[in-house]
Order: structure tokens, then C-alpha cells, then sequence
């Protein structure tokens, strides 16, 4: 009889019960819209699929700034989600149907992937043109750069109403909007969104944030910088401005004023 290798079979084991807990909520979820903002269509790791962003080339940029980062935070499975993005230089948003009343749930995803410093991008995000539902977003101040952050907007939906906090707006043909609204500090942005019917409970969340972000982009840009220099460069090597030889780029100089001294000593004989 083999005996048993609890500890050789528990990651597996374990990795097993992760994966059907995974499956097991992905398939209670009713999704009812999800796009990658700046980005093609992707299934996350809950089975959750993202349409490609339906905003491109007509409001905004789209940028894979991001995709030169490994977000923490999540799975290598989700990086895309928050490596793409949309920003526009003014307010925009997207409009997303909803057609039965119930408790529904948006999820915002976000990362900063450029500022190194809070109080360089900060903005509001406004639900069905009423709703406040983030106040002074400053992602890097939030959680740092090139960590995923996710903003969760519990609401209702009831005779064609949009309920928030207690307070109430129309839904007009058959539609909410949710925009990013343009402030003083930089542009607004989204890198992903996903709206489930169903409550807060029933939401898999992010994990918790890494406690010393510093020291992990630390790694990570070392990391980058052994990737830069074992890369091979084609072409001739680019000489060093600095390591020309002065005295080379002094002749051009002491032949002009070789050539000048006869001919200033003919016009004072003149």
C-alpha cells in the first residue's frame, strides 16, 4: 500500500480547491458588462470576459504603457487588465445597458503606471450623472504605482430607477453611464470596468496590498534593468560624445586663425 506524501500532494491539493472555489464563483456571477479599457477582449482568472474596449479610436487614447510593468497584486493571468487604459484630456465615459432591476455591483479597475508621486493625477467618478461614487481618486497615494487598485459601487435598480446611497436617478433608454471626470490634476482614466448583478458579498476582491511598495518596485526595476542589458543592440555601437579627443575638435579653430592673421596683417599694410 503507498503510504501517504501529504506534504509533496498538499500544493496540489490545494491549488485543486483554489481552482474549483474559482470556477465555483465564476459561474455564479450573471455579468452582465465587462471591457478592458484600452485593450482587446480577455477571460480573468474568475472566468469573467472582458470585451474589447468599445471606445477606441473615438473618445480618448488608448495606451499599453503599462505592459513595461508587472502589477502587483493579482495573477499573471489579470496583468492586461491593468497594463491597458483609457485617459482622455477631458471628461468621458461609458455607457452600459441595464435591463432588469436587482442589486448590482460596478467594479473600477485602476493602476498608475506613470506617476511616481500622489497629487499628480486625482479625479471624481460620477455613476448615471448623478452619483458621486469616487471622490478625489489618487490612485499612487491609494495603493502606489503599478499596483492594481479596484473601486467596488454597490447600487440598485428598481422601475427604472438607479438607487445609490438612498438617493435616486432615471435610467434613460434603457442605460447608466459611468464617467471620469476631467479636474485639475491631470487626465482621467480607466483601465478596466465589469458590472455584476448580485451583491457586494458575492464579489472575489483583490488581494491584500504588498506592505513595503517601495522595496517591491525596487526588484522590479532591477529586474527591468538586467532585461535592458542583456538585450542585443543591432548596429555599430554609439561613440561617447564625451570620450572625443578635445584637441581634435580644436584644429578646425587654430586653422581659422592661422588663415586670418596674414590676411589681417595685408589690411593694416592697406
Amino acid at each position: 500500500m503507498r503510504p501517504p506524501t501529504w506534504n509533496r500532494d498538499l500544493p496540489a491539493i490545494l491549488l485543486s480547491l483554489l481552482l474549483a472555489s474559482f470556477a465555483a464563483v465564476s459561474h455564479s456571477l450573471e455579468v452582465i458588462y465587462a471591457i478592458n479599457a484600452g485593450g482587446e477582449a480577455h477571460t480573468d482568472s474568475f472566468g469573467i470576459r472582458y470585451a474589447r474596449d468599445p471606445l477606441m479610436s473615438k473618445v480618448g487614447t488608448a495606451s499599453d504603457y503599462g505592459k513595461q510593468l508587472i502589477i502587483g497584486r493579482i495573477s499573471n493571468v489579470d496583468q492586461i487588465l491593468y497594463q491597458t487604459e483609457r485617459y482622455h484630456h477631458n471628461t468621458f465615459g461609458y455607457d452600459i445597458p441595464i435591463s432588469q432591476d436587482g442589486d448590482y455591483v460596478m467594479i473600477l479597475k485602476f493602476c498608475e503606471v506613470y506617476f511616481n508621486s500622489p497629487n499628480m493625477k486625482v479625479f471624481d467618478v460620477v455613476l448615471n450623472g448623478d452619483h458621486t461614487v469616487v471622490t478625489d481618486l489618487d490612485i499612487f497615494e491609494r495603493v502606489g504605482r503599478g499596483i492594481a487598485h479596484d473601486e467596488y459601487v454597490p447600487f440598485r435598480v428598481q422601475g427604472g430607477r438607479l438607487i445609490y446611497n438612498d438617493e435616486e436617478s432615471d435610467i434613460l433608454a434603457g442605460k447608466i453611464r459611468v464617467e471620469f471626470i476631467k479636474g485639475y490634476r491631470d487626465n482621467p482614466k480607466i483601465n478596466a470596468i465589469a458590472v455584476v448583478k448580485g451583491a457586494l458579498g458575492d464579489i472575489p476582491q483583490l488581494g491584500p496590498i504588498p506592505q513595503d511598495p517601495e522595496e517591491y518596485h525596487s526588484m522590479q526595476e532591477d529586474e527591468e534593468e538586467t532585461t535592458v542589458r542583456n538585450r542585443h543592440t543591432s548596429g555599430p555601437r554609439t561613440p561617447d560624445p564625451y570620450l572625443i579627443d578635445d584637441s581634435s575638435m580644436m584644429l578646425p579653430l587654430f586653422i581659422a586663425v592661422g588663415a586670418f592673421i596674414p590676411l589681417l596683417f595685408c589690411l593694416c599694410k592697406l
